[in-house]
Formats: structure tokens, C-alpha cells, sequence
């Protein structure tokens, strides 16, 4: 499902009639002004899936930023903007296929760290409550209890239970899940399925981020299939060669200049890869089992 089928940028004149109308004011930034138009970025024509490349200060993460201004998209983390941001996403302009979802956001990758955190935190909180465990299996293991009314019922149980259990089943049983039962890899791709529902537009900002390569491809499945099957459409900001050889996906090559829609193989980061792997190719034929 497309939704959002053309994005403009201003390009290099339309800023520079811009900046000769600011009052002549001490700036640090004009950000984001002159980031994109130095790469020669105008149009993003949108696939069902379309995929922007390029190394760290290319205007990857500025383009997909400016994008969900102008949509009003939702996200959760706060994000690099300046005093130009709102004039420059008033230049921008788009056409939608079909009115863009309500539940559509973007996701970076600082929301999956908040979320990690958020993790540790809960983490944190039963590690201590686990300590209090060890003490309450003991109290409650050689205590003489006596039930008197309902409300001793739950202390009843946890009598019970430590008259009859071990020290970690006690201990199991009465604490509340450990998420640190699954890896950060594993946490982000769940962080990933969970916020991505049906027939929405998703901006994920280097989802890569935390992944394995195992579990990157298994997000790309995922995406491939949010494509196919739940009427999602997907801008992606990434450097995972898993994710840029996803199936049909346009690719933008941002480090080019003009900005260049290219076949994901001959991207120069993918080619390194490539090259790399080629030079040592003996070395894996003869890597044993």
C-alpha cells in the first residue's frame, strides 16, 4: 500500500530566497537549510518500500525528520531541530496516493534505546526485589502461620509455597517476568513487531542499530511481509546490507551527488563488504564445521 507517493525539498534557490529574507540576526544554524540541497536531494519519489543510504552526514536522518514534521507523524524521542526547522519543512511539499493513517510513525533508534533503558530500570527494580524474596522464602519457610480471614489468604499461599519449594522455585514463582531473559538484540527486534501494526507508514531511522545480522534479516522478512500481507508502506534510513537487498525496494544513494537511485549491489559500502569477503574467500571454503 502506498501512501505517501512524492516528497519535495526546497531546493538551493528557494533557501537562498529564504535566507535573504531573515532579518540580519546572529545564527549558529540555519539547520536544516542547505543540508539536503547540497546533495542535490529535491524529490523522493516513494516505493512500498524505499530506502535511504549514505554515510554519517549525508541528511539520511534530516530527510526522514523533515518528512514526519510535515506529516505529523508520531514519535516518542525528541529529535535534533533549530529555530529554521518549522519554515523549512513550510517550503517542503507532497502528494499523497491515499490519506496518510493516524496510527503511521516514525521509529529511531534513540526509542529503542529509551526503550532498552526502560528495560534496565525494570530490571533493576526486580533484582531488588529478588534480594527481599531470598529473605521472605526463609521467613515464611519456618514461620507458624494461621489463617484468621480472607485478606491472610495471599500469605497463606506464599507459606505454603516455601514450606514446599525450593529456595529459586520460591523465588521464580513469586517474582514478576525478568525481561533480561532476552538479549538486547532480541528486545529491540520485539521493541520493532510491536510498534508496527497494519496499514500504516513507518520511518525507521537506522533500525540496524542493536540488531544482529541474524536478527536484521529477520526484520527485514518482517518488513517484506508488513508489505505484502497488512498494507504497510516503509521509508527506511539504514546502512544493513540486509535491509537495503530487501525485495522491489528503491534505494537512494545519498553519498552520490546528485542524490542517484541505484541497485543496492552497487552501493560503494555494500561493494566494500563485497570486495572484503571476496579477498578471503579461501579462508571460509576452508573453515571447517
Amino acid at each position: 500500500m502506498i501512501y505517501l507517493s512524492r516528497f519535495f525539498f526546497p531546493d538551493g534557490d528557494r533557501e537562498f530566497d529564504f535566507r535573504r529574507s531573515v532579518k540580519r540576526t546572529c545564527y549558529t544554524t540555519y539547520y536544516p537549510f542547505h543540508v539536503l540541497s547540497a546533495r542535490g536531494l529535491t524529490e523522493l519519489e516513494m516505493d512500498h518500500i524505499t530506502v535511504l543510504y549514505g554515510g554519517n552526514g549525508s541528511g539520511k536522518t534530516t530527510a526522514l525528520n523533515v518528512i514526519a514534521e510535515k506529516l505529523s507523524l508520531r514519535r516518542d524521542a525528541p529529535y535534533n531541530r533549530s529555530s529554521f526547522f518549522e519554515q523549512y519543512t513550510a517550503l517542503c511539499d507532497m502528494e499523497v496516493r491515499r490519506p496518510v493513517p493516524r496510527e503511521s510513525c516514525i521509529i529511531t533508534s534513540d526509542d529503542v534505546f529509551d526503550f532498552m533503558l526502560d528495560l534496565r530500570a525494570l530490571n533493576e527494580g526486580i533484582d531488588r526485589k529478588r534480594e527481599e524474596m531470598f529473605e521472605e522464602y526463609i521467613d515464611n519457610r519456618h514461620r507458624e502461620f494461621r489463617l484468621r480471614s480472607i485478606d491472610d489468604y495471599e500469605q497463606l499461599k506464599a507459606v505454603n509455597l516455601a514450606r514446599r519449594a525450593t529456595q529459586s522455585a520460591y523465588v521464580r514463582k513469586r517474582l514478576p517476568p525478568n525481561a533480561r531473559e532476552q538479549s538486547n538484540g532480541e528486545s529491540a527486534y520485539a521493541y520493532f513487531t510491536s510498534r508496527i501494526g497494519e496499514n500504516a507508514l513507518y520511518l525507521l531511522d537506522e533500525p540496524e542499530n542493536s540488531l544482529s545480522p541474524d536478527r536484521q534479516m529477520e526484520l527485514a522478512g518482517f518488513i517484506e511481509e508488513a508489505v505484502r500481507f497488512f498494507g504497510c508502506q516503509f521509508l527506511i534510513a539504514t546502512h544493513s546490507p540486509f535491509l537495503l537487498a530487501m525485495k522491489d525496494a528503491r534505494v537512494y544513494d545519498l553519498d552520490a551527488s546528485p542524490v542517484q537511485v541505484k541497485k543496492w549491489t552497487g552501493l560503494p559500502g555494500i561493494r566494500a563488504y563485497y570486495d572484503f569477503f571476496k579477498k578471503h574467500r579461501t579462508a571460509f571454503e576452508n573453515t571447517e564445521e
